[in-house]
Formats: structure tokens, C-alpha cells, sequence
């Protein structure tokens, strides 16, 4: 159960629906939930090639999605360059921190590395908040105004929303190239059982190192992109840990470990919590942990492999009984 059926035309009416969703949806709200859709779409399976397919279930991913986003603000603070040439920049730091922390807690198993990765998500928080360099507890700005189209500071969400759809599909290509590829066999067999996959002859350390790494750039990537977008960042909203667990929560929602499941998660939550946001006005900020927690509870309780994987099991129930009937 790792992919939704590759049908063709499944894949196409997917693309059709998400390419045409702003042209019949025209209100600036509707295009504003449409991005925000797409966000935690591409964050959430950045972080399932590590959580979901390797198993390696990290809290701490908001460590990336806030260097992706205080990179490219820090780029135009310090130089008044475009927020642009700070992305590559935060790619490779990205990298770097994936291969600082990897090594040592990669070798911890369940909710060790969990812990370890919390802990090492909020150290870096806290010493953001601190630190003038970065602006501290007020943060990054960046351009108000657009000087051109390389500053991707627009007055519409329409540009965004396809510059984040391009990403998306990057994103998605790339997860469904590996899955069928030895690498996709390694971090699966690893995720089956540590063990039994180095008994076989799996590098376990080095795919999950590769793995972490790959998640790494595209979390970066998702942070560069929300950071460009609202053009502010602060120590919460970059590397807070509600960031990581919205991350975990979509793909756990959706079916971590499955191609479409962080797609399927994202387009129930984003909009449940959007929801909830205006009709509470501030207060549904504060709703937004308990939907976490509830929606934490019900998939352990009733569906851990998420949605994904109860529609596999109805979609089997149907075809034996089509066959008994035949």
C-alpha cells in the first residue's frame, strides 16, 4: 500500500482539477486556501519521504521549513538582494544541518529520535529568538513592494498559486520516481524492520541519511516559499513546533507512506482550519491544537494508516464481492 493507482487518467483529472481550481474559484479567499493548500501540501510530503516511506517519524522538520524562510528574508535584510538567491543558500544549509544531526540521531529508533529531533527543532528556536543577527523575537521583513518579478512579491495570490503548484509537482515526481527505484525498496524495507532490511544487505544509516536529506531540501524549499509569500517570518512561524506537527498530522491524515496521502490530508485540514479561523475570528488560533490533537487521537485509535489506506481496503472489499457476484 504505498501508491494510489497509477492510472492516467486519475493523474490527469488530479492535475486538470488543481490547474483549473483558481480560474472557477475567483475569490481572493478562495485563492488565499488554495495556496495555503498547496503549502502544506508540498511541506507535508517533504516530511513523508522521511516519516512516511523510511518511517523515521521526525517532529523537528520545522528546523528546515524555518531555514528555508529566514534565508532568503536575512539575503534581502542584509544585502537588498532578491529573497530569491537566498533559496539555494538555504538548500545547501539545510543539507548541512540534515548531515549534522543525522548521523547522531538516525541511530535512534521510534520515539527516541522523535524526542531527539523535537529537541533539537526547539534549541534552534530558542537560540533564533535571541539572536539580533536574525532579529530575534520580531523577526525578518522583506521587500513591501515588488522592484520586479524576481522579488515574487505580487498583489494577487494567482501568481503564487501556480508557482506553488509548479513546486508541488516537483515534489510529487520526484517521491514517485524513487518509489519504484531501489531506493524506494530500501526505505520501505527499513520502515518493514531495521533488522531484517540490514540483514539483507540494506545500507540502513545511509538510505535514512539520504532520505532525511532529500526531505530536507524540499521542507527548505516549502519554508523559502512561505517566507516570499507573506514576505515575514518570526521565530514561530519558521521554526515553532506547531509547524512540524501540521506537517506529521496532514500525512498521517492523508496515508503516510503513500504517494497522494499528504494531498488528501492537506485538502481536509487546511480548509477545516481556515474555517474555524474566521469563524472564531483570533480565537480560532487556539482551536487549532485541539483539531491536532482530536485528529491525533481518531487515526490512532480507528485508522493509523490513514485515509489512504481505508479507501484501499473499501476499494478491495468491492472488488470481492464484484467477483462474487461475476
Amino acid at each position: 500500500m504505498t501508491k494510489l493507482p497509477t492510472s492516467r487518467v486519475g493523474v490527469v483529472l488530479l492535475a486538470a482539477g488543481l490547474l483549473v481550481y483558481p480560474l472557477v474559484f475567483t475569490g481572493a479567499f478562495y485563492h488565499d486556501v488554495g495556496v495555503s493548500f498547496l503549502l502544506a501540501a508540498i511541506a507535508a510530503s517533504a516530511w513523508n519521504i522521511v516519516g512516511g516511506y523510511a518511517g523515521q517519524i521526525s517532529v523537528g522538520h520545522s528546523m528546515f521549513f524555518g531555514i528555508g524562510a529566514y534565508t532568503p528574508l536575512l539575503f534581502y535584510t542584509l544585502f537588498g538582494w532578491s529573497p530569491i538567491a537566498g533559496i539555494p543558500v538555504a538548500i545547501v544549509l539545510s543539507l548541512g544541518l540534515a548531515a549534522l544531526i543525522g548521523l547522531p540521531t538516525l541511530r535512534l529508533s521510534g520515539h527516541y529520535f522523535s524526542m531527539a529531533t523535537i529537541a533539537v527543532a526547539e534549541l534552534i528556536r530558542l537560540l533564533v529568538s535571541t539572536w539580533s543577527f536574525v532579529g530575534a523575537a520580531i523577526g525578518l521583513q522583506g521587500p513591501a513592494s515588488g522592484r520586479g518579478w524576481w522579488d515574487l512579491t505580487f498583489r494577487s495570490e494567482l501568481p503564487y498559486y501556480y508557482i506553488f503548484l509548479a513546486v508541488l509537482g516537483l515534489v510529487l515526481a520526484v517521491t514517485a520516481a524513487f518509489e519504484s527505484r531501489r531506493f524506494g525498496y530500501y526505505v520501505r524495507a527499513i520502515k518493514a524492520g531495521e533488522r531484517a532490511a540490514k540483514s539483507l544487505g540494506v545500507p540502513v544509516l545511509q538510505t535514512k541519511m539520504q532520505a532525511l536529506a532529500l526531505s530536507a531540501v524540499f521542507t527548505s524549499v516549502a519554508g523559502s516559499l512561505y517566507a516570499v509569500k507573506t514576505g515575514f517570518v518570526d521565530p514561530g512561524s519558521g521554526f515553532g513546533i506547531l509547524v512540524s506537527v501540521q506537517m506529521v498530522i496532514i500525512a498521517a491524515l492523508g496515508g503516510a507512506g503513500t504517494l497522494y496521502g499528504p494531498l488528501l490530508g492537506a485538502l481536509i485540514l487546511i480548509p477545516l482550519q481556515t474555517a474555524t479561523n474566521n469563524w472564531l475570528g483570533g480565537g480560532g488560533s487556539g482551536l487549532t491544537f485541539i483539531i491536532y490533537g482530536g485528529i491525533i487521537v481518531l487515526i490512532a485509535r480507528f485508522e493509523p494508516g490513514g485515509l489512504m489506506e481505508l479507501w484501499y481496503r473499501l476499494r478491495a472489499k468491492r472488488w470481492r464481492k464484484l467477483d462474487a457476484a461475476a
